[in-house]
């Protein structure tokens, strides 16, 4: 992640490089990360280097600390709304609209306006501003994309009602994961520094736990990963790209080394947050009715912890076990093939059936690698 004057910096290019409305997105792993404190700091560093910067609405949910970060940075006044008998107040993007400033910041982009508003959700509202050509600054945490909420709900049990769909992170301009190690972010919760009251122990039981801080970390790295290169191969030619990590695990009949593979191949993707693929070359000699059953099951076992692992599994029928996997790396645009310690023998090699050997020589002018696991 890159420091707060970088992305001042960055941002503040941007925005006057064009008139058409930017949209910068900070997105992160769950409530008080500290997503709104920064992006109050850099409306600072905007308003230094000269910019309008203006609050169209922002949450501090009583944390003094981001509280006091609101000094400074004019306001632009929310609407009061009327529902059910009682006043309650909204962002009003027709006074920003009127005002017309630089850069306005939008806090709880996933939020749901009071009915009776011009618009039914605040991404609605952003989304207007933006074709005004007016430059939004917004946040939101990773368990209000559309996409995510299922994973979500799977990881804490709570049903997430308010959400955003995809679209809105695939056009921003600007997206930064604000990241904040489990540990620090329950100490931050335990000394009332993200809510108070019994909504501390309301929270300790249902968001905040290592484990499920940890999984939604690891969601949110991942979607802001994969945003970036998105956004690398559509303003990138081709040429100029860094070549992503792509891994194919070659896998055959022998369980125990099909489970090795496969488990590796598992954790250097993961590491890379890159796609991967188990290959199964299935030869004549190998048909369905020349293996026994239990070789048939341990295989499909195999498979199947595969694609538990997130991997996509393929059975390729073809003789020439070395061409059907150079092929297939090729039109995977692989740049890893994982593979089990090849056998070596001298009458395999006057057969002229060294696999491995012909393998590499198909390798010989690409860019692939070749990862033998023992």
């Amino acid at each position: 992640m890159s420091d707060s004057n970088t992305e001042k910096d960055r941002f503040l290019h941007l925005i006057q490089r064009r008139k058409k409305g930017r949209l910068k997105i900070y997105i992160g792993m769950i409530a008080g990360v500290g997503k709104t404190y920064r992006m109050l700091q850099e409306a600072h560093q905007l308003l230094a280097a000269g910019v309008d910067v203006r609050i169209g609405l922002i949450e501090t949910h009583g944390r003094e600390e981001t509280h006091a970060l609101v000094e400074g940075v004019p306001q632009i006044p929310l609407k009061k709304v009327f529902y059910k008998g009682r006043e309650l107040e909204e962002m009003d993007p027709d006074a920003i609209i009127l005002s017309r400033p630089d850069v306005v910041l939008v806090d709880e982009l996933a939020h749901t306006n009071i009915p009776g508003c011009k618009n039914k959700k605040r991404w609605q509202d952003v989304e207007e501003l933006l074709n005004y050509g007016i430059n939004v600054i917004t946040a939101f945490n990773v368990q209000h994309l559309q996409s995510m909420t299922d994973k979500v709900e799977d990881i804490s049990g709570v049903e997430i009602k308010e959400t955003i769909p995809d679209s809105i992170l695939n056009e921003a301009d600007e997206v930064v994961n604000i990241d904040l190690p489990a540990e620090d972010l329950i100490k931050r919760l335990n000394e009332g520094k993200i809510y108070k009251g019994e909504r501390i122990g309301r929270a300790l039981n249902n968001f905040f736990q290592p484990e499920k801080i940890l999984q939604l970390r690891d969601l949110a790295l991942r979607k802001v990963a994969s945003q970036v290169e998105k956004k690398i191969e559509s303003s990138l030619p081709a040429a100029s790209r860094m070549q992503l990590e792509r891994f194919m695990a070659c896998i055959s009949t022998n369980a125990e080394s099909g489970r090795h593979i496969i488990r590796k191949t598992a954790r250097m993707a993961g590491y890379y947050h890159a796609e991967w693929f188990v290959v199964y070359i299935k030869t004549p000699r190998k048909d369905v009715f020349k293996i026994d059953l239990k070789t048939q099951r341990k295989l499909l076992n195999n498979m199947q912890l595969a694609r538990e692992l997130g991997a996509q599994v393929m059975t390729i029928r073809e003789d020439n076990i070395s061409r059907a996997v150079f092929q297939k790396a090729v039109d995977l645009k692989i740049t890893n093939i994982v593979m089990g310690k090849p056998h070596f023998s001298l009458w395999r090699q006057l057969r002229g059936k060294n696999h491995f050997d012909k393998l590499l020589k198909c390798l010989r002018d690409t860019e692939i690698d070749v990862i033998i696991v023992f």
